[in-house]
């Protein structure tokens, strides 16, 4: 029998790097250093032989799995192999660490569901006690098992174009094996051997349900929904979770040199694979050249490894100008603009730490714009809105500031990441109240960031073609003061079916429509119009958009001494009189409900017409919203009132709340503009006593409904109080 001489030094700088709970040498090796040991006989028709083809059998200590390899003694070459694995040294994974490994309850949660064969699957849940949409360890995931065995659709037929809360999501995300990582972190603290078995055999029974498909093919998504399993984030995702899970496991008496080389067999499938289909750009592109990238840097025995680590690099170095120049991702989605930042930031780290930094370059230096843009519109509450297919409910107060600290590292000298990462304890914010990405379309304006302060953010967003996650909802705006979101975006319910289309409806935003169509496809591009500060802190922003073809809407926003809003509303360029209709959409409690002031909507006074809500709430922060007509409608046929009551989604498939509004709107005048003021009042406990009248002073007394290309002016008196407001193009 062939012998070796096993010299077991588990190098710091090695195996540890690369990730453990209170640990010994003596666990990791078995406790015998320097001994003398048998390499056993084994069956060899039970290796995948395939996989020595992809490793580099010259790399350094792989010469014995070489030698083994060559004299067709492939057992014997595994199980070299897998002793090298166990103790390989000089790759760094900063996710790994296993001498300080912890587990949070919702992780150790997810394994304990995996071996009852509920598999996590984004947030998509059979029950969700708390209803967050959120996964915090209550919850019960959908089982995939049927007469034991693994059936793979078994919940498919849930799906029903997402009026469960089930849609292509779903079919996308089982096939990320969301659960399999915190299953390896859950063996390592416990050495429970149950964990590595079910992995052994859920991973298996998918690798035989759907084999490698080593070939090129056309892209996924809503209109190409086969073979989803072997596209985009799918084999990223599975590429990136298993860099991580093989340290947890590798020291397991049930990880035989057999499933080792089934493992890193599928692993270099996945990665060559994964190369044939790249996507042309977007966020996936940026995981996919992530996961080669790690690839090639974490796992550099494979023959292709430094093939894999230059081309991702490559692609990630072009994939930078994803982010516009404002700083804004081109998607337009603050969910997949910050998940971009973060895949960046990632690779970055990964490549310091083995001295491979030199693939990016400074690549990282151009990011600085993207990450203030995350910390401009999160809320003081450490917040985001809903805006397109944004999920809020993933961007918990702890995640933007993990966020927001990595930012602060990678750019220690700026204050504001600092600020945002200490939640003001250090650093400082910005010495201007607005921000505009006036390329993109987004802006905000506000007046400080403590608990105390008012916020908003209107979006207008530039979109040449029709992004599938940008929502055609131009114009639209959040706004928060005190704590509260008062005009929460509707979110994304559903990513098909017709759930999304609910949600992302134009008529659920808080801007204009004609009649009640969307919107969208190449009138979704917004413009920067201007912006400024008028009578010593009265800050405005003025943004256009087409809303159809030769139809042209002009919002300007005034935040009034900083205290209050007033939305001008300009609609013109439209022909045969269709009804514009206008939309707010406010927060609203179970018992302290929004009232919709519904208009008199009589005669031929302008004021009859007027509309408005306001909110309820006992806390004494509170928000009236309340709009005016330039003229009275010609006939109450010409005129349109409803009161709106829709939900806002902050997680695919959670209604997360309500909102209650109304709809206000007027035929536009032949060859004239249908125009709207808006004040947007904060209130403490009753909006009784607030008089607020509102009208526009550029047309004279006549009320001819005529629009003016170089601006617009209005005065708006509140509580006897006069402010003359107007802007110039």
């Amino acid at each position: 029998m062939n012998t070796k001489t096993v010299t077991l030094i588990l190098l710091a700088a090695g195996f540890l790097a690369c990730g453990c709970a209170d640990i010994s040498e003596e666990e990791i090796t078995g406790g015998d250093i320097d001994r003398t040991l048998p390499v056993p006989d084994g069956d060899d028709e039970a290796i995948e032989t395939d996989v020595f083809g992809m490793l580099n059998l010259d790399w350094p200590g792989l010469e014995q799995v070489k030698a083994y390899y060559e004299a067709g003694e492939y057992y014997k070459a595994a199980y070299e192999l897998r002793e090298y694995w166990r103790n390989r040294s000089g790759v760094f994974n900063p996710e790994v660490d296993l001498l300080n490994t912890s587990i949070t309850a919702t992780e150790q949660h997810i394994a304990d569901q995996a071996l009852e064969y509920r598999f996590r699957v984004s947030n998509f849940c059979e029950e969700n006690p708390d209803g967050s949409g959120s996964i915090n360890g209550d919850e019960t995931f959908y089982c995939f098992l049927v007469n034991d065995e693994i059936d793979w659709t078994l919940n498919d037929n849930l799906v029903n174009n997402g009026t469960s809360g089930l849609d292509q999501e779903w079919w996308y995300q089982k096939h990320r094996h969301q659960w399999m990582e915190p299953q390896a972190k859950a063996y390592w603290i416990s050495r429970n051997e149950d964990y590595i078995l079910n992995w052994i055999e859920v991973y298996t029974d998918w690798m035989d349900t759907y084999p490698c498909r080593m070939e090129s093919m056309p892209v996924g998504g809503n209109d190409n929904n086969e073979d989803y399993e072997w596209k985009g984030l799918q084999v990223a995702e599975r590429v990136l979770s298993q860099i991580n899970i093989i340290p947890y496991y590798i020291q397991s008496e049930n990880f035989t040199p057999e499933w080792l080389c089934t493992v890193l067999h599928a692993f270099g499938q996945s990665v060559e694979q994964m190369r044939l289909n790249y996507y042309d750009d977007g966020n996936i592109l940026i995981t996919q050249a992530q996961a080669v990238t790690f690839a090639g840097v974490l796992m550099p025995e494979f023959r292709n490894a430094e093939e894999w680590a230059s081309e991702g690099a490559g692609i990630l170095r072009e994939e930078l100008d994803q982010f516009n120049e404002d700083g804004v991702h081109y998607q337009l989605d603050p969910s997949y603009h910050i998940a971009a930042i973060a895949d960046f930031m990632e690779i970055t780290e990964v490549l310091d730490a083995n001295s491979r930094s030199g693939l990016l370059g400074n690549a990282l230096e151009t990011l600085e714009s993207a990450m203030t843009f995350v910390a401009d519109i999160t809320y003081p509450d450490y917040s985001i809105d809903n805006f397109n297919d944004t999920r809020s409910a993933s961007y918990t107060p702890s995640v933007l500031k993990r966020n927001f600290n990595s930012y602060s590292e990678a750019f220690p000298s700026n204050s504001y990441f600092r600020y945002m990462a200490t939640e003001g304890a250090d650093g400082s914010y910005p010495s201007t109240f607005m921000s505009n990405y006036t390329y993109s379309g987004y802006y905000v304006m506000r007046n400080g960031w403590s608990d105390a302060s008012t916020m908003m953010v209107l979006k207008n967003c530039y979109d040449t073609i029709d992004e599938w996650h940008n929502q055609p909802d131009n114009g639209t705006f959040g706004i928060w003061h005190r704590g509260r979101n008062f005009f929460p975006d509707a979110g994304v319910y559903a990513y098909s079916g017709s759930d999304r289309t609910t949600y992302a409806n134009t008529t659920n935003h808080n801007t204009v429509t004609i009649g009640t169509q969307n919107y969208g496809g190449s009138y979704k591009q917004g413009h920067f119009a201007g912006s400024g500060t008028v009578n010593g802190n009265t800050d405005y922003i003025v943004a256009t958009h087409e809303m159809a073809a030769g139809v042209r809407h002009r919002r300007a926003v005034f935040f009034v001494d900083r205290e209050f809003f007033v939305i001008v509303d300009d609609i013109y360029g439209a022909t045969g009189e269709p009804v514009m209709n206008l939309h707010f959409h406010l927060t609203t409690g179970d018992s302290e409900a929004t009232v919709v002031e519904t208009p008199a909507a009589t005669g031929t006074d302008v004021s009859a017409y007027t509309a408005g809500a306001h909110t309820a709430f006992s806390d004494g922060n509170n928000m009236l919203c309340r709009t005016f007509l330039e003229a009275a409608p010609a006939s109450a046929d010409d005129y349109n009132f409803k009161d709106l009551h829709s939900n806002v989604s902050n997680a695919i498939g959670t209604v997360s709340g309500q909102r209650v509004g109304y709809r206000v709107g007027t035929a536009q005048p032949e060859g004239g503009a249908a125009r709207f003021i808006t004040v947007i009042y904060p209130f403490s406990d009753s909006s009784d006593g607030i008089s607020i009248t509102a009208e526009f002073t550029d047309n004279g007394t006549t009320g001819t409904g005529a629009v003016h290309e170089d601006g617009s002016a209005v005065r708006v008196t509140v509580d006897g109080t006069e402010y003359d407001l107007s802007y110039s193009l």
